[in-house]
């Protein structure tokens, strides 16, 4: 994307490691013995209900945050340790934060004469999220939508090879928000590795390749996104209405179907495809007035992994 003349770390050097990380603050654990990996050229998004320890994990991955116990590692590293954080490792934990009276490109320069880079990467990196339009706009008169991109340009200054993200998606419109799938998408397709904390979990399930879910700071599932909704006891369901209840409600539980009615009066079949759910309601000469497969999204396979774990801290 941006040219600096620096060489690109090796994909090998995005790699994420999480192990044994626990965090207790007196009488609150906020994360317990928490570890997973996330890995370079694809997206991992991190998720958990409200209190469950994702934004606390972050910022012991920072070291904003000394950990209890345990490590947290980027390409083996500790962030401390790295010798060039700002082009490993580009990272927005909030909405951006700065001077009210300065203009989005005064920012972004401030930032890179601080670190030794070029004054024309800010233009680079305003044009990378949208924003040179409002170039030369006062910050006092950005969105919250804007300060995201202009966190997420601020970030991406140091052209990093790990972008890690606490709800960027925050105060953006629709139209953001496919933007922002686009952007990440497109950075993991260079081999960056992306981590990404949201509350959006339908966008996650469009988004992410990987799924990282925690609970009252411990692991509750890893994985692919598709993997993890296979996973589900549920797994893909057969809806159908008739006015045959019964009868085929027997007949399906005679191979060993199961059956569950909805609140809406429909059957939810599982163990059996919806075209054996067909083939049986007509040799038992059942009327179907529906006939349709469900399959879990990420929001129920999230719900029903943190059911009764979540807790307010």
């Amino acid at each position: 994307m941006m040219s600096d003349g620096q060489p690109r770390p090796s994909a090998a050097t995005g790699q994420i490691i999480v192990s044994g990380l626990t965090k207790q603050y007196k009488n609150v654990r906020a994360v317990d013995n928490l570890s997973f990996t996330v890995e370079p050229g694809r997206v991992t998004g991190f998720l958990g209900p409200n209190g469950a320890g994702k934004t606390t994990t972050l910022r012991m991955l920072l070291n904003l945050v000394t950990p209890t116990a345990g490590t947290a590692t980027i390409g083996g590293h500790r962030y401390a340790d790295l010798t060039d954080p700002l082009r490993t490792v580009g990272a927005v934990l909030e909405a951006s934060s700065a001077h009210k009276g300065r203009t989005g490109i005064n920012h972004l320069r401030v930032i890179c004469a601080a670190a030794g880079l070029p004054k024309e990467r800010a233009d680079e990196a305003l044009a990378l999220v949208g924003l040179s339009p409002a170039a030369k706009r006062k910050f006092k008169g950005y969105s919250l939508g804007m300060k995201q991109r202009l966190g997420i340009a601020a970030a991406m200054l140091g052209n990093p090879q790990v972008l890690i993200l606490d709800e960027p998606a925050n105060g953006l419109d629709p139209e953001g928000i496919r933007w922002m799938r686009g952007f990440l998408k497109g950075l993991a397709a260079e081999g960056r590795t992306v981590l990404v904390s949201s509350h959006l979990l339908s966008e996650m399930q469009l988004l992410a390749d990987d799924v990282v879910i925690i609970a009252a700071g411990k692991l509750v599932r890893q994985g692919p996104v598709e993997q993890v909704m296979g996973s589900m006891t549920h797994g893909a369901r057969v809806r159908v209405r008739t006015p045959q209840a019964d009868e085929l409600t027997a007949a399906l539980r005679e191979q060993s179907a199961t059956v569950d009615a909805d609140p809406h009066g429909a059957l939810l079949v599982g163990g059996v495809d919806a075209p054996t759910v067909g083939r049986i309601a007509l040799a038992a000469k059942v009327e179907l007035h529906e006939l349709t497969t469900e399959r879990p999204d990420l929001e129920g396979v999230f719900l029903e992994l943190t059911a009764g774990k979540a807790e307010i801290r």
